[in-house]
């Protein structure tokens, strides 16, 4: 019994951030100073579920962290629960800080920070913290939602 207990919560963790490569990603040079500043401190950090440092850090984590640092905002951890949270923005409405969200599998999440001019930053499965754009065709594909949780 506590076999299938582990192996359930193992699956359900393992799901939470996933993200496929992007098949090009393109630095903002228009971004406000906050992010670039954000980008150049996190640039490479390698993709790690669960992790919350420098040594390894997944998309909500990353997230979580971007806007306290930038806007001493407490977020949620997780991906689920940063999708419930401020109001849903129309895709052509959204602005730089507003949060992307993807469906990337059945049950899996990705999010996000939109940087304008089609571009994000996020912790990539595949690349660690990088910039993507909004047109790749995976991440059109798999495109979910903009929230605004200023």
């Amino acid at each position: 019994m506590n076999y299938k207990v582990i192996l359930i919560a193992a699956t359900v963790m393992l799901s939470g951030c996933s993200s496929a490569p992007p098949k090009y990603t393109q630095q903002h040079t228009s971004m406000s100073t906050g992010y670039q500043a954000l980008y150049q401190e996190w640039q490479g950090v390698p993709y790690q579920l669960g992790g919350s440092s420098k040594r390894g850090i997944d998309c909500s984590a990353f997230v979580q962290i971007a806007f306290e640092e930038l806007h001493r905002a407490k977020l949620p951890r997780t991906t689920q629960e940063q999708s419930q949270i401020g109001n849903k923005v129309a895709y052509g409405q959204a602005s730089e800080g507003d949060l992307v969200f993807f469906k990337t599998g059945y049950k899996t999440r990705h999010v996000g920070i939109y940087l304008g001019g089609n571009q994000f930053l996020h912790a990539s499965t595949s690349r660690g913290v990088i910039i993507s754009r909004l047109d790749n065709p995976y991440w059109a594909d798999k495109f979910w939602h903009f929230r605004n949780v200023m």
